[in-house]
């Protein structure tokens, strides 16, 4: 059976308008996403005030996949979290870690990050060597973080703070011992300022996965978010992000 260009492009349309009715979001054709702002490489203000960065852009592939305009709600790791718990935005792009604690909580998109967990010290540290070197030190870390929760575990003491850069700060005027992170935010820091007195003191051989935060009784926006990765990783979408942003691709 022939089909004319007229009804080929009827039944595209009515396939895009289809996405975007079943992505259940809080305002009618627009995807609202939760970062931080302040987390480069991932998610952060370049110097012409444009949020951008890997999440942002992994978010806006996403959004335009489903046939959403974009919103954003920026804010502090832990008032981001919070913003997101009380319905302010519908999802969330922000190298967020699947972990077991999380998941009763939040539905958890397929991972488009995999990274290992690092030890973060000044350069002039000679102490810290593995995760029970832990025990006793100060792990700058916001509040409610996966790497403070992990620090914790091993006796590290918490210093509070949001943001990597406030983390690297303490850490450089030996306010705090050491930070937990991804391997790879350690990496972007230092191309910004190389002559930051930082090294990584140990590297994980174990590796997390990062993913999009979805609420637990919105499992129709979380299929759509799930189809649209596949089809940007299957086109090599993630791929060329990531190389964007690292050099390499860290999306699996």
């Amino acid at each position: 059976m022939k089909l004319s260009i007229k009804t080929l492009f009827t039944a595209a349309a009515f396939a895009l308008l289809a996405t975007s009715v079943n992505a259940k979001t809080l305002k009618d054709g627009v995807l609202t996403v939760g970062t931080e702002g302040t987390y480069s490489p991932f998610s952060f203000y370049n110097d012409k005030n444009e949020l951008t960065g890997f999440d942002v852009e992994i978010a806006q592939a996403v959004a335009e996949k489903l046939g959403l305009k974009i919103d954003y709600v920026t804010a502090p790791w832990d008032a981001m979290l919070a913003a997101f718990d009380a319905g302010k935005s519908d999802v969330v792009f922000n190298q967020v870690t699947i972990t077991d604690s999380r998941k009763p909580k939040y539905n958890f998109s397929t991972p488009y990050t995999i990274t290992h967990a690092v030890i973060i010290t000044h350069k002039d540290n000679a102490d810290i060597h593995s995760f029970s070197d832990l025990k006793g030190k100060k792990n700058a870390s916001a509040a409610t973080s996966n790497w403070g929760e992990l620090a914790k575990s091993h006796g590290a003491e918490l210093v509070t703070v949001d943001g990597f850069s406030k983390e690297a700060e303490l850490v450089i005027n030996k306010r705090a011992d050491t930070i937990l992170q991804d391997d790879v935010i350690l990496l972007d820091y230092l191309k910004q300022r190389p002559n930051a007195p930082l090294k990584i003191a140990f590297t994980s051989e174990e590796s997390n996965q990062q993913a999009a935060l979805v609420k637990k009784d919105n499992t129709e926006l979380l299929d759509q978010i799930n189809k649209a990765l596949a089809e940007l990783k299957a086109e090599g979408k993630l791929k060329a992000i990531s190389e964007k942003y690292f050099g390499k691709d860290i999306t699996e």
